[in-house]
């Protein structure tokens, strides 16, 4: 079992979701978050006054999955979370060692 986290720009969250649905995911936890990477923030007027932005608004997908299904969720991870401009996040895949449902008590593969 593997645990994929993207960290996406908030606009492309339907997109991917869309097609994460459309191979067969069907738990995905968000999460709203801030962070920078190589943009380092940007800075904003507001009202005549000017401030730096340091973190910027992002979003955060985590999704537990099988072995067999890594390459299609990211691949339909890049594609569609992809504008091709500075920001449009990372994608992690990390080992997942247990999983439990905790409503049946299923573990491994099945809980998923």
């Amino acid at each position: 079992m593997k645990f994929v986290t993207a960290i996406i720009k908030p606009f492309k969250l339907d997109e991917v979701r869309e097609a994460l649905s459309a191979i067969g995911v069907q738990g995905v936890t968000v999460t709203e978050v801030k962070g920078f990477g190589r943009q380092k923030g940007h800075t904003e007027l507001y009202r005549g006054a000017e401030y730096v932005v340091d973190f910027l608004p992002k979003v955060k997908i985590e999704v537990a999955i099988d072995d067999s299904l890594v390459d299609q969720v990211i691949e339909a991870i890049e594609k569609s979370a992809n504008t091709g401009k500075i920001g449009d996040g990372k994608i992690f895949v990390f080992d997942l060692l247990q999983a439990i449902r905790i409503r049946t008590g299923e573990t491994g593969s099945e809980a998923l």
